[in-house]
């Protein structure tokens, strides 16, 4: 349990908001139908608020989700713009090392880091390398 305990969370803000949403909506569909007249039908309930709800995950959920997961996943892959800060910084170490003259110890440390498997890989040589 303590293991998901983001998720479960997330699912009981999503259950509560969902019921909460259908509840009001049922309020504000049987005043709607009231004022003109007529009585409340499920039916037309059903349709209304399923188009509702869904042009509402569309517009939030759907764009949400992607830009979540579509940069998460460029971020992971090592796309040129997740990857330019990382490389300007290792530069940066690298000459510091030169300058402390610890140079010869940067191999070891890049193989031992290196991430293998597909992963981002540096996307070329810093200074004069």
């Amino acid at each position: 349990m303590r293991k998901y305990a983001y998720a479960w969370i997330t699912l009981a803000f999503f259950l509560i908001s969902f019921g909460l949403h259908w509840m009001f909506g049922w309020f504000a569909f049987v005043d709607e139908a009231r004022d003109h007249g007529q009585q409340p039908e499920l039916n037309a309930y059903l349709v209304e608020m399923g188009r509702d709800t869904f042009e509402n995950w569309q517009s939030e959920f759907l764009q949400l989700l992607w830009q979540v997961v579509g940069l998460a996943y460029f971020l992971y892959v090592g796309s040129p713009s997740s990857k330019e800060n990382d490389d300007r910084v290792e530069c940066k170490i690298d000459e510091l090392m030169k300058l402390a003259g610890a140079d010869d110890r940067r191999e070891a440390i890049d193989e031992r880091f290196y991430r293998h498997h597909g992963h981002a890989k540096p996307h070329g040589p810093c200074g004069d390398e």
